[in-house]
């Protein structure tokens, strides 16, 4: 197929040349016939997997604590920190104002 339909036409001709005839689509006639597989096609099961085995019980009440124990870790570090940087921030801001 040529470029003539997006071109501009040519003072005093239609505004577009005819759209070229397509040929017909080929009709789809499903995937190709297949035969199944001989008998004994899969190799043999060699390993046995063991069963899963059970999972301990959990302690809800010593989970609850060592978290409460995380959680006051965490939140103490977190104050030291915020310490330690409004420090810094006054002997900065203190430098600046008398040096």
């Amino acid at each position: 197929m040529t470029d003539e339909y997006w071109r501009r036409p040519a003072p005093g001709q239609p505004d577009r040349p005819a759209v070229p005839d397509r040929p017909a689509a080929p009709e789809y006639t499903g995937p190709p016939p297949s035969t199944p597989p001989p008998p004994g096609w899969r190799p043999p099961t060699i390993v046995q997997v063991p069963p899963a085995r059970e999972m301990p019980r959990q302690e809800h009440s010593a989970l609850d604590e060592e978290e409460r124990v995380g959680r006051t870790i965490t939140y103490g570090v977190g104050m030291v920190a915020g310490a330690v940087m409004v420090v810094l921030i006054l002997v900065m801001c203190g430098r600046a104002l008398f040096a």
